[in-house]
């Protein structure tokens, strides 16, 4: 639950309240230090059980704690594949299972949150990852993937996309459930000053944001050339505000020294709370040219805050986005980069407006957390009607 780890924390951190409102009610066991600063303020139980051991997270804990509390919960969603986690749960829900006959037990889903997507199969910089999850595949998370009730999908994209990666993916049932964020905070003059104040950001300046992981699947190295190729093209062009933490990766070090001979870009780290809200509502528009992106909250929040969206094909809600409206879609390499801000910035003033508008309808028919719970909710309930019938 560590929010810097990305999107799923999150999306859990938004969904749960959306479902308490509607009478469900949520507990997390996840492998995360009981010290740490992050825990215990959430409005919902985290039983962090300690950090697990190695690539895979082994943490026998887990499972003891598992078979302890299984009893307690009518449903039980795994995010996320790879690790022990998944395959510790999947085991104990089969002792389970398998002690209580033909008593109703708990329903398991998995939500892969894009980790079946072909992409980390392909990679370039991934060809020892990919034959340890082929391996693991074969060994371990088919069985899983098969035997689980159901598999979660958060749009139509990575749903479609999960079919592709492995053989013998032969899930009982591929439910798309959505995924969605909370209405952006109405004060966003305050919100915009908070970030002007904590990253230096000069009042009234014009500046395109990235907020996002510094990390090289996310296409910044694309973005940095696009921005510099465009810069020496055109007399006036708004800044470019890189935010999000990865700096002092190999990366994220890369990244720096390929913007420093460009006056434009600036790097702000990671920011939270009304700090990145503020850098949302102040900018022009929010740009995210990743090479894979399952569904992209922080493109969802921008969306919320009425900001036009720049995206590459590999974004997997970029469906519902061109759908909308609401931004500019392009193929994911070095000349779809730079088409994304050079269309941009030839558009009229008034086209940018229109865009803007359509983004915040999108996200507003398409995002909203209130969406995805009832969605979800409504489809664990059939599934939970029909399991019990």
């Amino acid at each position: 639950m560590d929010p810097r780890h990305g999107g799923p924390s999150q999306g859990i951190r938004n969904s749960i309240p959306a479902l308490q409102q509607m009478g469900i009610e949520n507990e997390v066991v996840c492998l995360d230090d009981p010290q740490a600063d992050f825990i215990g303020k959430d409005p919902f139980p985290i039983h962090a059980l300690g950090q697990g051991k190695g690539p895979w997270a082994y943490q026998p804990r887990l499972e003891r704690w598992l078979l302890a509390n299984i009893h307690q919960y009518d449903a039980l969603i795994i995010h996320g594949l790879w690790q022990y986690p998944s395959y510790a749960t999947h085991k104990v829900v089969q002792q389970y299972r398998k002690s209580k006959g033909s008593k109703r037990t708990p329903a398991l889903y998995v939500m892969p949150h894009g980790m079946l997507d072909p992409y980390f199969q392909k990679a370039p910089g991934r060809k020892l990852k990919a034959i340890r999850n082929w391996l693991f595949w074969w060994i371990i998370e088919r069985h899983l993937v098969n035997d689980a009730d159901g598999m979660l999908f958060t749009c139509e994209e990575e749903l479609l996309l999960a079919r592709q990666t492995f053989a013998h993916y032969q899930p009982r049932k591929e439910l798309n459930v959505g995924y969605g964020i909370p209405a952006a905070p109405s004060n966003p003059v305050k919100l915009i000053h908070e970030f002007q104040m904590a990253c230096n950001i000069k009042f009234n300046q014009s500046y395109w944001l990235f907020l996002s992981r510094v990390h090289e699947k996310k296409g910044i190295d694309l973005l940095i050339k696009a921005y510099q190729k465009l810069a020496r093209e055109t007399d006036v062009l708004p800044s470019l505000v890189i935010a999000g933490p990865g700096l002092d990766t190999a990366y994220g070090k890369e990244m720096v020294e390929l913007a420093k001979p460009t006056s434009g870009i600036s790097f702000v780290g990671m920011l939270t709370g009304d700090a990145k809200w503020g850098a949302l509502y102040g900018c022009e528009l929010f740009i995210l040219p990743s090479h894979q992106e399952n569904f992209g909250i922080a493109i969802v929040e921008a969306m919320a805050c009425g900001k036009p969206v720049l995206i590459s094909d590999k974004v997997n809600i970029w469906r519902e986005i061109a759908a909308g409206g609401g931004g500019l879609i392009a193929e994911d390499s070095a000349s779809g980069t730079y088409n994304l801000l050079k269309q941009w910035h030839e558009l009229s003033r008034d086209q940018k407006n229109e865009m803007a508008l359509a983004s915040k309808k999108t996200f507003e028919m398409r995002f909203t957390v209130d969406q995805a719970a009832k969605t979800l909710l409504n489809t664990l309930k059939i599934e939970y009607d029909d399991a019990v019938t």
